[in-house]
């Protein structure tokens, strides 16, 4: 369902942010503007259409280089001026060649804080073996297998995570639990599920 244009509060320009955010891994791609021609059009092809400030005209993502951007949802904010917009990407969202246009840090947290983001980098690393699939890395190998294939490498490091626990090796634990970890990430990158609505499901469940 679309969001009815009239809750949409267009800027004095007659434009809208639109924050675009890969659906699968929730990483911000890019953050581009709409106008109401623009909107209308991502409404009915399905794929985003912004307008362009500088060349003050609409511009079809992907028209060119290919790299188009297939809209899964659109929300809008409590303001009714911005928007987000959740895509599936067919390839790189940056005129760089990058996947995003944001890739420059200028602040980290601390080591201790970073780590606990493991899990999201790796699922967006997961998410560019997905879409380009590099010969000889071990990630193609399992998309290319296929879902069974994936089930499989779940099912034996679930194993190995059980017989490490049994036999009260904790080295063997560690690793395997690493193990089992990604291979559940790539399956969730495989079935289309981001890692962000399980993590919500925990939450949900830990504020019962």
């Amino acid at each position: 369902m679309s969001i009815e244009k009239g809750n949409i509060r267009f800027d004095d320009k007659g434009l809208i942010p639109a924050v675009v955010q890969d659906a699968s891994t929730g990483e911000v791609l890019t953050v581009a503007y709409m106008n109401e021609a623009s909107y209308k059009k991502s409404v009915e092809t399905g794929e985003t259409w912004f307008y362009s400030r500088s060349r003050q005209e609409l511009w079809h993502k992907g028209a060119t280089s290919g790299n188009t951007q297939k809209i899964v949802e659109m929300k809008l904010d409590c303001d009714g001026d911005s928007l987000v917009v959740r895509v599936q990407p067919a390839g790189p969202a940056c005129h760089t060649g990058e996947r995003s246009c944001f890739n420059e840090t200028v602040y980290e947290a601390d080591e201790k804080t970073a780590g606990t983001q493991i899990l999201s980098v790796l699922e967006k690393l997961i998410a560019e073996r997905h879409e380009e699939r590099p010969e000889g890395a071990y990630t193609t190998y399992l998309f290319e297998e296929g879902v069974d294939k994936i089930l499989k490498k779940v099912g034996e490091e679930s194993a190995e995570v059980i017989i490490a626990a049994k036999n009260r090796d904790k080295e063997e634990l560690k690793w395997e639990t690493a193990d089992l970890l990604y291979h559940t990430l790539v399956l969730l990158r495989e079935q289309g599920l981001p890692l962000a609505d399980v993590m919500n499901v925990l939450e949900e469940r830990h504020n019962k």
